[in-house]
């Protein structure tokens, strides 16, 4: 989760999360390299009396500042729309879970294994919150996902529109009365995820925290069959 003071982004619990990592460094990279040529020449410019003073037509000159931006942009279009496709990729799901978003909880369902298990998560009040959890992350009930495996979620709304979103995942899907989205995960490891509601949903938006516990498969089953 993120800590105050905190300027990068949160450890990852997913292969996308990693992904989504190194495509920021890598347009940051870019980013970098281009705003120091161009403040490069900008300063020798403002610095010289003569300007252009053998560049007449300069065809070369034309090319070469239409082929490069032309390439840094497929450099940073090619790994984007890799990226945007795998996120979109759910594959062989072994574990569905149904999140619906309500005014001002979230609901889960599970229905493998032949057994139907439902619960409501709500924030646990900052009163409430024991010693070391987190104050307007906490819930009383967190959903379980295992790792190591493909994960399903399918994502939907009982009233307005929602977002269920994971940062250190790398996940983030509107939750649309009436329609339900769905979104892959693939955990790498155990442990404890936050999240909140993205999209503004009324006046307690801010009071719909997602908690997600990360466990082995064999603990998930037991967990599910319990």
């Amino acid at each position: 989760m993120s800590f105050w003071g905190q300027l990068g982004f949160q450890d990852s619990f997913s292969a996308l999360s990693s992904e989504l990592i190194f495509f920021h460094d890598h347009a940051m990279f870019v980013l970098v390299l281009v705003s120091s040529f161009v403040g490069y020449m900008m300063v020798c410019l403002l610095k010289s009396s003569l300007s252009s003073r053998f560049v007449v037509e300069a065809q070369a000159l034309e090319a070469a500042w239409t082929v490069v931006p032309g390439l840094l942009l497929l450099i940073l279009a090619i790994p984007s729309v890799r990226l945007l496709y795998l996120l979109d990729e759910v594959g062989g799901p072994a574990v569905s879970m149904k999140a619906i978003g309500h005014q001002w909880y979230w609901e889960y369902e599970y229905s493998d294994g032949g057994k139907s298990v439902g619960f409501d998560s709500y924030m646990v009040g900052g009163m409430d919150v024991g010693s070391g959890g987190y104050r307007l992350l906490e819930v009383d009930n967190r959903c379980v996902l295992p790792y190591g495996v493909d994960s399903r979620v399918l994502v939907s709304s009982a009233d307005v529109i929602h977002a269920w979103a994971l940062p250190s995942v790398g996940v983030k899907v509107d939750a649309i009365p009436g329609r339900i989205n769905q979104l892959g995960v693939h955990l790498m490891g155990s442990g404890l995820m936050f999240g909140q509601c993205s999209e503004i949903c009324g006046v307690n938006h801010s009071f719909m925290p997602i908690g997600v516990e990360g466990v082995s498969p064999a603990v998930f089953y037991s967990w599910l069959m319990g």
